[in-house]
């Protein structure tokens, strides 16, 4: 998710690990084991997921680099950047990465990811072409379109055909998509273009967690119902340019237990520190429209810094 024009400097936040009620059980059962997966937030929309040995990365945009995007100034023709050392401190030793579209906060270290992990990618046609230009073995990428439910050794990814976040205006950055290779090898951020959005769903083994997974703030109302996660990782709006955003995503998720929302920090200053908030997202009144909607849901507000359990409640800092 890209934010509309950025105004100001970010302000520095206070990290909260839980907010507001205690969740009910929502019609799921007893819930899942919360000692079967853990959660880190990687900043933006990225998390890791580790379930026993195995990892799964999803939008893991690390070296967040500066674009000017933050003080007024954002140029589409920066240059892309990874910084292997900042990138390999928090990716472990990936299985799997989930991409939900190409803009490069969501897709700028995952060629580096691949490259040196071997792990699977799932994403879009865009996304894979983009990968192939930028070096990735076209045999580590698995193209899927939504809709798709995909088994990898017990740990199962739902793939949710969905839609990217829309500015003041109803518009983006760099939209578009790719059917065939790129004319030239990527190098800046407009190179790489949203190429479709994907959500994902992903389930660890049969008694879960369930964890829904965003890296755009709208969604195909349709394409979710049904799903019913334990945690429901959303992104926060910019804008009110989609219509009853966080009533219609929650009733349509089934008000999971837990909502956690994500990509509303300021995606161009280290991980080393604390989150700060993006100041076009207001995130104090999207923890209170969950509230609001959805009482018996528990809102988490993650940090950097935090490793939490399969309910998101902390373990380890």
């Amino acid at each position: 998710m890209l934010r509309g024009a950025a105004l100001g400097a970010a302000s520095p936040l206070i990290p909260a690990t839980a907010a507001t009620a205690s969740a009910g059980d929502n019609g799921r059962g007893s819930g899942p084991d919360a000692g079967s997966a853990t959660f880190r937030w990687l900043g933006t929309a990225g998390w890791r997921i580790d379930v026993g040995d195995r990892t799964v990365l999803f939008d893991p945009y690390l070296t967040r680099f500066t674009t000017g995007l933050y003080e007024g100034a954002f140029n589409p023709r920066t240059s892309l950047q990874t910084r292997p050392e900042v990138v390999n401190a928090h990716i472990g030793r990936p299985d799997l990465v989930l991409v939900s579209h190409s803009h490069w906060d969501h897709l700028a270290d995952v060629p580096h990811i691949a490259r040196t992990t071997g792990a699977r990618v799932v994403g879009t046609e865009t996304t894979y072409h983009l990968l192939v230009a930028l070096g990735v073995d076209a045999a580590q990428i698995s193209v899927v379109k939504g809709g798709e439910v995909l088994n990898f050794d017990g740990i199962i990814v739902d793939v949710v055909p969905s839609l990217h976040s829309r500015n003041k205006k109803c518009a983006y950055f760099a939209p578009g998509t790719l059917n065939s290779p790129p004319p030239t090898v990527p190098s800046t951020i407009s190179d790489l273009p949203e190429g479709d959005t994907l959500a994902f769903q992903v389930t660890a083994g049969d008694s879960g967690p369930s964890a829904f997974l965003m890296g755009a703030s709208d969604f195909s109302e349709r394409a979710v119902q049904g799903l019913r996660p334990d945690l429901a990782m959303i992104a926060v709006p910019s804008s009110t340019a989609t219509h009853r955003y966080v009533p219609r995503l929650l009733r349509a998720l089934d008000r999971p237990r837990v909502a956690v929302p994500v990509h509303w920090d300021n995606f161009e200053t280290p991980l080393s520190g604390s989150p700060e908030r993006d100041p076009e997202m207001d995130l104090d009144a999207f923890v209170a429209q969950v509230e609001k909607v959805s009482p018996a849901t528990r809102v988490v507000v993650p940090d950097y810094r935090t490793v939490y359990d399969a309910t998101m409640r902390p373990v380890s800092a």
